[in-house]
């Protein structure tokens, strides 16, 4: 069965089904891009009732398996033009809508990648991963698949920075990068907030000359970047809206979204 399911996968290009989500010490634990950004940060979108400003830019959205199965034409109807769905958290979780949300967003057009929910006090960044990249979060050269993204936020069971200095954070994001582009051959997009990232990994390594930046920030305006980051691939703008899930803004016309698949 594992050899025809990988036949498969080589041949249609599309993912088969990781296994349903396994329990962890909390429970079936789903945290999804910016949950605990929203819930330490808060958001002021719906005060200033604004959009942020759109010429030129390409909207998208991403999911997790609290959007159930996506109706992608819809979406897609809608206007989004690219997804992030959650694969995995930590090395306990596996999103089991994930291949609904992956395979369906890739059948109906869009440019489309997985994120990775970091738990970095549960264990190291080579591990995670690890589990990670063999759970769906691998990349083609296709030119339809976003790098593999790395979903760093406030720590949802404890002290923010999971009890580590930046020192030992920093090197806990090397870590994961490196088997990512081990695994890869790509960078992985590091998704965050400023005020996060600042506080918990600082700019030791400027991870910005070689990692694209998925901005988490809920406003019509972004405000300064991460230290490290001189310019934002993916704003994350909202945290619901028009697409199911998040809304998110791609920094760059769709010909740049193409070539960020491609190479």
């Amino acid at each position: 069965m594992r050899t025809l399911i990988s036949i498969v996968a080589i041949v249609t290009g599309l993912t088969p089904a990781p296994a349903v989500a396994e329990p962890s010490q909390e429970g079936s634990a789903d945290h999804t891009a910016g949950s605990q950004i929203l819930k330490h940060e808060g958001t002021d979108a719906p005060r200033t009732g604004e959009s942020p400003p759109t010429a030129g830019k390409v909207p998208g959205m991403d999911v997790s398996s609290h959007q159930g199965d996506v109706d992608w034409r819809e979406a897609w109807e809608d206007g989004a033009r690219f997804a992030y769905v959650k694969a995995t958290e930590g090395t306990h979780y596996r999103n089991p809508r994930f291949t609904q949300q992956y395979d369906g967003s890739y059948r109906i057009g869009m440019i489309r990648g997985a994120y990775h929910f970091a738990l970095p006090d549960r264990s190291g960044g080579a591990e995670q991963a690890s589990f990670f990249v063999g759970n769906g979060g691998g990349w083609s050269p296709d030119g339809r698949t976003l790098p593999p993204a790395l979903d760093l936020e406030y720590n949802p069971y404890g002290e923010v920075c999971y009890g580590m200095d930046q020192k030992t954070m920093t090197a806990w994001v090397k870590s994961f990068s490196d088997e990512v582009v081990a695994r890869t051959g790509r960078h992985p997009t590091i998704y965050t907030s400023t005020t996060w990232w600042n506080r918990c990994v600082g700019g030791s390594v400027k991870f910005g000359d070689d990692h694209p930046l998925w901005i988490a920030h809920y406003s019509s305006k972004l405000g300064p970047l991460p230290a490290g980051f001189d310019f934002h691939t993916i704003w994350q703008w909202q945290a619901e809206g028009v697409f199911p899930g998040d809304q998110n803004l791609f920094n760059g016309a769709h010909p740049q979204l193409q070539r960020l698949a491609a190479s």
